[in-house]
């Protein structure tokens, strides 16, 4: 019968009758010193070299969704994040915007450049997220979209003859625009990031923080952060939003196991730790967005021109939108992707295929 295993060829010639065969002294191989020296130069940082080229030909790809109310800024938020006209605009000038009955999720993708790296983005938006009265079960849509998108990329997996590159529609990142209002989290907002954050990165941040002065919002983010203790969950039905909540919010995140990103479980050594501990103390981000330029002192920057002055978007003494420029693409782009696939997909494929081989 046929075997997949390849057949041993040796080429040592064959052996003749009557003379006697050696034996065999299996070799062994020493272990050497870990970093040992080279005495001369071999080219290895070359590969690092062949990995920039592989990646400037072949690009890569980056998805992120960004969810929240309408009115928050997300479009304008994307936009600002990439320098350019890469999410949808929710109405044309002069005419109203009318909102969904329920949530409708909608996907751009564009192919955009930098000193001749190529990114494939694909920004999904969802309007229509809590803007009804009764929001209800509204993050099911959202659910069922990412699940779709690892469904497909476990399909091409399984497939007998796989294509060399499965194309990558996995949502990497979810960006949750928290209204700014100063006080606490909403039931809803509570909801969505326990049900979302096991299932795809999530990444608070606080819309238009412009609105908010720097105690208010140092104050929200407390809030965010400890949350009110002991308080039972609301359940997600209109008149929930009548009842008085203590005015606490980083615990909150904790009472309620909602593990955002970056998450501590997946620091893989003290550098990383270091890091996204630093991180995690700003969460969530207070940021503002601008696609328009403005003249600062000679110079052209990214800003909302006020009567009392500009706010520049980059500018970190005025909002934190450098520090989400950063996670989400100077520093931790490669490991939203990484963590996609290792923890949130791999989970989803563990359980996808338990349920194939279940019987009946």
């Amino acid at each position: 019968g046929s075997s997949l295993e390849p057949e041993e060829c040796s080429m040592e010639p064959p052996a003749v009758p009557g003379e006697e065969e050696e034996e065999e002294v299996p070799l062994s191989v020493a272990p050497g010193p870990v970093g040992c020296q080279l005495f001369g130069y071999v080219g290895i940082e070359a590969v690092l070299d062949q990995m920039k080229i592989k990646t400037m030909k072949t690009g890569f790809e980056f998805n992120i969704m960004v969810v929240g109310q309408s009115g928050l800024g997300k479009s304008t938020m994307v936009n600002t994040l990439f320098k350019s006209k890469v999410s949808r605009k929710s109405s044309q000038p002069g005419q109203e915007e009318r909102i969904p009955k329920t949530v409708q999720l909608q996907s751009i993708t564009h192919v955009i450049e930098e000193k001749g790296v190529k990114m494939k983005l694909t920004v999904t938006d969802t309007p229509g997220f809590g803007d009804q009265i009764n929001n209800e079960n509204c993050w099911d849509p959202i659910i069922k979209y990412i699940n779709e998108q690892y469904e497909r990329y476990l399909r091409e997996e399984i497939l007998i003859t796989r294509k060399r590159k499965i194309p990558d529609t996995r949502v990497h990142g979810c960006v949750y625009f928290v209204p700014p209002t100063g006080h606490w989290l909403r039931p809803l907002d509570l909801e969505f990031m326990q049900r979302l954050s096991k299932i795809v990165n999530v990444v608070p941040v606080i819309a238009k923080a412009d609105t908010l002065t720097l105690e208010e919002r140092a104050e929200f983010k407390q809030r965010v952060r400890t949350g009110p203790r002991g308080a039972p969950r609301c359940p997600m039905f209109p008149q929930s939003w009548l009842k008085p909540r203590i005015p606490q919010i980083q615990e909150d995140l904790k009472t309620h196991a909602i593990s955002v990103y970056p998450q501590e479980d997946f620091d893989q050594d003290p550098e990383d730790r270091a890091l996204n501990d630093r991180i995690r103390e700003k969460i969530p981000f207070a940021v503002v967005g601008a696609d328009q330029e403005h003249q600062v002192n000679g110079k052209r920057v990214l800003g909302r021109k006020t009567k009392w002055g500009i706010i520049e978007v980059e500018n970190p003494a005025h909002c934190e939108f450098p520090l989400l420029r950063d996670l989400l693409i100077r520093s931790h782009l490669q490991d939203l992707k990484d963590i996609t696939h290792n923890v949130h997909y791999e989970s989803y494929r563990v359980r996808r295929l338990n349920e194939s081989n279940r019987p009946g």
